[in-house]
């Protein structure tokens, strides 16, 4: 796969030679292919932007492989502005390399050279988010780590009052600060209270970042207005949505969504055999884990009637234990596809579009 920016260079590629390289936290393997397939050259960069830029900087330029992790972002496009034809590998789908009963990060970086070499293809090359997309998703990220710090104290706070014989009321991890505090066995309040104080803290960093996150979904991605019209997708969904797909052309089909989240079921069929398995868990875990609260809310108490709660109804109705839990994962499998269509189209959001046009299908 070639970088949208590095067709824009006009760049053109000698395909004498064919890089691999394993990136490592802090030195990175290479091996250099030439013509003939052959090994020319091994050695080792330090994993900085100014290792790669010093050591690649003066090399001769060719197609360049490595695997998606920690590094690959920034790497790759520091590589590809330098003229590389940059291929990143995605570590998931290509187990050949981890898979092997002698594995060193000098014959990873080979093992990288000789399928780039060979058909890039069998990389299953994926595309890094751009600089700026990153930045913004950062903020996402920032705040669902606040998040769990909260809670994980909040549990601590809970379990420590527990252990001495009472119990914390029942509120909101908003609230517990404020609530909890008066609550507090007398024995405790020396341990407990600064943590209680910390959750007050975070709890006010939490509201800071949905701010935040409004302001830059408001100032910078406005079709994340757009696509809240869907009842349950909220700002945190809609501005995680848009910045995973990014550009949404980039997809033929809007059906190809659910299997980008790993929303759709892994297939293993041999012969006659057609097994039926569990969703990939592929591509943003976060945007997965947003898109399944969308769909819990939608089929909640406080859900709407909409084309996607009678459809999940009648499935639940017709299935069997494990028919409400499906149900929920095929929800956010087609808001996945609906979100990219309405971004696509531009199109009003009808809630019962479906019941509308075709009442048979619901």
């Amino acid at each position: 796969m070639v970088f949208g920016h590095w067709a824009q260079k006009g760049l053109t590629v000698k395909q004498g030679i064919t890089i691999g390289v394993d990136l490592g936290d802090r030195e990175s393997h290479v091996c250099v292919l030439d013509a003939s397939g052959e090994v020319r050259e091994r050695f080792e960069v330090r994993t900085t932007q100014r290792g790669l830029t010093k050591r690649f900087g003066e090399f001769e330029r060719g197609r360049l492989a490595l695997e998606t992790g920690t590094h690959s972002g920034w790497a790759s496009r520091l590589l590809a502005d330098l003229g590389f034809e940059v291929v990143v590998a995605n570590a998931r789908q290509v187990r050949l390399i981890g898979a092997r009963d002698k594995k060193t990060d000098r014959l990873d970086a080979e093992l990288l050279a000789r399928l780039a070499r060979t058909d890039p293809k069998l990389l299953a090359p994926v595309q890094h988010r751009s600089a700026p997309v990153q930045a913004d998703r950062e903020i996402l990220r920032a705040r669902e780590a606040a998040v769990r710090a909260r809670t994980a104290l909040i549990n601590h706070v809970r379990g420590a009052v527990k252990a001495w014989g009472t119990r914390l009321p029942k509120c909101s991890s908003r609230a517990f600060a404020r609530k909890a505090e008066p609550e507090l066995p007398e024995e405790l309040r020396g341990s407990l209270e600064p943590l209680l104080h910390i959750i007050g803290d975070l709890t006010q960093r939490i509201l800071a970042y949905d701010l935040r996150i409004e302001q830059v979904s408001e100032e910078r991605y406005p079709v994340t207005a757009h696509l809240r019209e869907v009842p349950g997708v909220g700002p945190k969904t809609a501005l995680a949505y848009v910045l995973a797909v990014e550009n949404p052309r980039r997809f033929a089909k809007s059906r190809k969504l659910g299997a980008y989240f790993g929303l759709c079921p892994r297939q293993d069929q041999s012969g006659s055999i057609d097994r039926q398995c569990h969703i990939t868990k592929a591509g943003d875990a976060m945007v997965r884990r947003l898109l399944l609260q969308c769909a819990q809310y939608m089929l909640g108490h406080h859900g709407k009637d909409t084309d996607f709660r009678r459809w999940a109804e009648a499935k639940i109705a017709h299935g069997g234990k494990a028919a409400k839990k499906r149900a929920l994962v095929a929800v956010a499998r087609r808001l996945s596809v609906v979100l990219h269509r309405l971004w696509i189209t531009g199109e009003v959001y009808d809630p019962l579009w479906l019941a509308k046009r075709r009442p048979e299908a619901v």
